[in-house]
């Protein structure tokens, strides 16, 4: 009887793992089907490279769309990370005890918050506060740099690559945080008390000792957080402008490969818009299979060395 009920339980687990794989391998199936006039139509170096988006004339590019979700999902990731790592660090090693407990429900509420209410803010209060305060001292301290100065120049009307960087970097603010945090309680108390015994400073056992024994976690953390700036939709596609250029700046209205499905998918009328469409979908699909791919299987493997 135990036997027959062990089977049963390891061929159920055999499904569900499978169809995972079934999951993966319909949605690219789909993916490429739909898209695959568009793959003869331009190939992929053309498509990828082509800054061309002009539905009118049927001439459709990627690098845009493409250009923007990695800059912005760079530049998210660049400020969540460290953010998040010093609310980690606060909560575990620093913050007092009654204080522990409602600042982190607060962060991991933040996860709660639909991206659709991050858009909201962001187009309606952020985007202004970054037009009127933060753009103009930027314009006027990093735009007068030399060679890097065009970076941070040009329009400025609020909604743009940087603001909806920075929005981005909200909302995967919390998933870091959490992880951080939860790999740093996972450090043994030994291992810390041991490295205070011996004379070290809070600096020097976080640095030292929590870090390098929780960084397979923060890792993890930050993985995940990549994974969700690429593919986050509503949010960006409130603050990012949706205009299909390579912009000179990073405070200029740009678009991603998100926020084009978006805004376009009910205005494509023709097979080939259509298909485009489909053909980024699947440049989407591929990159966030890449990152995960790179992360599991290459970094973490390395780490765990």
């Amino acid at each position: 009887m135990g036997v027959s009920i062990d089977r049963v339980f390891a061929k159920v687990a055999l499904g569900a793992a499978l169809f995972v794989l079934f999951i993966l391998g319909a949605l690219f199936i789909v993916l490429y089907k739909e898209s695959s006039l568009s793959i003869q139509a331009f190939g992929v170096w053309k498509f990828i490279t082509s800054q061309v988006w002009n539905p009118p004339l049927e001439k459709f590019g990627g690098a845009p769309a493409i250009f923007g979700t990695l800059v912005s999902t760079v530049i998210a990731i660049a400020i969540a990370v460290p953010v998040a790592i010093g609310i980690a660090i606060f909560l575990t090693e620093i913050a007092p005890h009654f204080l522990r407990t409602p600042v982190g429900v607060a962060i991991e509420l933040l996860a709660a918050i639909p991206s659709i209410i991050y858009g909201m803010w962001g187009l309606f209060y952020f985007a202004p506060f970054m037009r009127d305060k933060v753009q103009p001292i930027i314009h006027a301290t990093l735009g007068k740099l030399p060679v890097v100065g065009s970076f941070f120049s040009g329009y400025t009307p609020g909604i743009g690559l940087l603001t909806a960087s920075v929005v981005l970097s909200i909302m995967i603010l919390p998933f870091t945080a959490a992880i951080a945090r939860d790999s740093f309680k996972m450090v043994p108390d030994i291992l810390k008390e041991s490295a205070y015994a011996l004379g070290a400073t809070k600096w020097d056992v976080m640095k030292d000792v929590v870090i390098p024994y929780a960084k397979l976690g923060v890792i993890g953390g930050i993985i995940l957080s990549l994974g969700r700036a690429l593919g986050e939709t509503m949010a960006v596609t409130f603050v990012m402008g949706n205009q299909p250029v390579i912009p000179s700046s990073i405070l200029e209205p740009a678009t991603s490969i998100t926020v084009t499905l978006a805004n376009e998918f009910t205005e494509a009328d023709t097979d080939l818009y259509l298909s485009s469409l489909f053909y980024l979908a699947l440049i989407l699909f591929v990159m966030s299979f890449f990152v995960i791919v790179v992360g599991k299987f290459f970094f973490l493997k390395k780490v765990e060395r």
